[in-house]
Parts: C-alpha cells; structure tokens; sequence
C-alpha cells in the first residue's frame, strides 16, 4: 500500500515537472515569434536614436538576438534553474526579485479567498442538501448558477463601485495605503486593502463547492444505512454529524485543491480592477510593455502554482479512492 502511494506520487511529480518545462518552452516560442523587440523595449524610441552600432551591438549579443533558438532557451533555463530569470526591463530590477514580493501578495489574495470560498460553499452545499425541494435549496443554487455564469472582472468593477465608491467602506485599490513609507504600513492597512479583492474573488470560487457538495449530501442521504440510521430515530443533522460528514468532506477538499486553478485565472482580472500588485497584474503589465524577462518568468512560476494545485488534488484522489490511484499508475 505505502509503496503503491509512493509510486503514484512520484508518477505525478514527474508529470508535473514535464509539463512545467512543456509550459516553458511553449511560451519561450511565442515569446520569441511575437514582434516584440526587447531591445527598443529596453531603452526606448529616444535611446534606439540615439545608440551608437557598439552599444546596440552590445545589447544583441546580451539578449541574444543573432543566438539560435534552442541555445537562448538552455541558456535561459540553465538560469532560471539557477533562480536567475534574467532583468525586469520594466522594475529594472531582477525578475526574481519582483515576482518574490508579487507573489507573495498574490499568495495572500488568492489563499485568503481560497479559504472563505471552500468553507463557505461547503457549509451552503450541507444548506442546500439537506433542504433539498425547498425554497432555501432553489436559492441557493439558483446563486451558484448565477455566480458561475458571471464574469470575474464584472463581479470585481461591481463590488468596487458598490462598496468602495457609493459605501467607502474600502479603498478603492492597490495593496497599501498611497502616500505612506512601507515601513509605517500596519497590518490593519494591508488586511483593510485585501478585504474586497479577496471577497471578490471569493464569491466566484463558491458555486462548484456548493453544488458539489449539494449532490454529494444528496447521494449520502439516499443511501442504506442512513435509511436505517433515520428508522432508529436519528436526526438528519445527527445522521450527517455521524455518519455522512466524512464521505462529504474528503471529495470537497479534494475539489477544492482542484479548484486553485480557476481562483489564480479569476485574480489576474480582480487584481487588474483593483490595481493589486500581484502575479496576475505583473503579467498584464509585462505582457502590454514588452517586458520579455517579466513575462517568461511570471509564466513558469504560475504554471507551477497552479500545478502544484492540481498535483495536491491528483494526491487525495489517488489516496481517497485507490481505483483512481491504479488508473493512474498504468497510464
């Protein structure tokens, strides 16, 4: 058993890694096929005029201009292995360095909202489950189908208007206070500013939890010795405390592990609205000003955020159910 789990585990670590270097050399290709010139994007239209052919000579062999495809690419990988992503043309600072402090705020946005969106559509799911036909249930998964279908920069440029603008009871954007010295910033105007974008993006991560979690309840409620468990007189809410909540939790943990994909792709468009400093607004930023360097690594380290995702909920499948573990292995 404990081997078979080991064997599945690095099975998906392997994959993982392949497709993280898969991911790389794809947007090294585009990078590379895109018209965007890193040199004028480096010194600018009044710099390119006024460079002399040595200084612009330069600059090419340090980019790598004239250098073949495959030989930039393991010169850029062997560095970034090396955690050496190369220099932000925008920040002017290391790449490295720039997406350190991004995604740590991208890390408490996104985990902040992780955590609210898990708990609160797993205690709306049990809701709406156990009230099945009711009028509670219709509402609540009426919401979840609305919040489904509604975009995330819509939901984000709403609650800003409503609660920042009309309401003022948050600042309209950014991550601190503008106008203060990082140093005089407290903890209570950091958290003041990640209330709403994690709010926000909160809200869009409860409808697959809520429904999963609905159906999940049904489908245990139905079955046998919950049958015989009620014919002894229990209660529904003692039948779920003793008997249904372990068969409700586990898959509802492992979806939301899975589910860290879709709160990342929501935060690059909330952190746009609200103009936060994180992994979603860099790549915006580096992607619009032909930031090169900024771009190729905000690419990588997200794909691993996001595999890494994936990876932990590939992991609890293949533990929680062992028919999943041996499909996996004979891939």
């Amino acid at each position: 058993m404990g081997l078979q789990i080991g064997k599945f585990i690095a099975v998906n670590v392997l994959k993982a890694v392949l497709l993280i270097i898969a991911i790389s050399i794809i947007c090294f290709i585009l990078v590379s096929a895109s018209p965007v010139d890193p040199i004028r994007a480096y010194v600018g239209e009044v710099g390119m005029a006024n460079m002399s052919q040595e200084a612009l000579q330069q600059l090419n062999d340090y980019f790598g201009v004239n250098t073949p495809f495959w030989e930039r690419y393991f010169n850029w990988f062997k560095d970034f292995i090396r955690g050496d992503m190369g220099q932000s043309l925008i920040y002017r600072q290391p790449v490295a360095d720039v997406i350190g402090v991004k995604f740590m705020n991208s890390m408490a946005l996104m985990l902040t909202a992780w955590v609210i969106s898990g708990i609160l559509g797993f205690i709306l799911g049990i809701i709406a489950g156990m009230m099945r036909g009711k009028w509670i249930d219709k509402l609540i998964k009426g919401y979840s189908l609305l919040l489904a279908s509604t975009p995330s920069f819509w939901l984000a440029l709403i609650m800003l208007m409503i609660f920042a603008v009309w309401l003022g009871w948050f600042p309209i954007g950014l991550s601190v206070p503008i106008g203060i010295d990082a140093a005089e910033v407290s903890i209570f105007d950091t958290l003041r500013h990640l209330i709403l974008p994690a709010l926000t993006l909160s809200v869009i991560g409860v409808a697959n939890i809520a429904l999963h979690t609905r159906e999940k309840v049904i489908d245990v409620m139905e079955e046998d010795y919950v049958l015989y468990a009620r014919a002894c007189g229990e209660s529904n809410t003692q039948i779920l405390k003793h008997h249904g909540l372990r068969n409700i939790l586990l898959p509802a943990i492992t979806l939301q592990f899975a589910s860290f994909s879709e709160i990342f792709g929501g935060s690059v468009l909330v952190e746009q609205v609200f103009s936060y400093p994180g992994l979603g607004n860099a790549a915006v930023t580096a992607g619009l000003n032909g930031d090169v360097p900024m771009l190729l690594g905000v690419a990588v380290i997200s794909a691993a955020l996001v595999f890494t995702g994936n990876f932990i909920a590939n992991i609890l499948y293949g533990v929680i159910d062992p028919r999943i573990r041996r499909s996996m292995l004979h891939e």
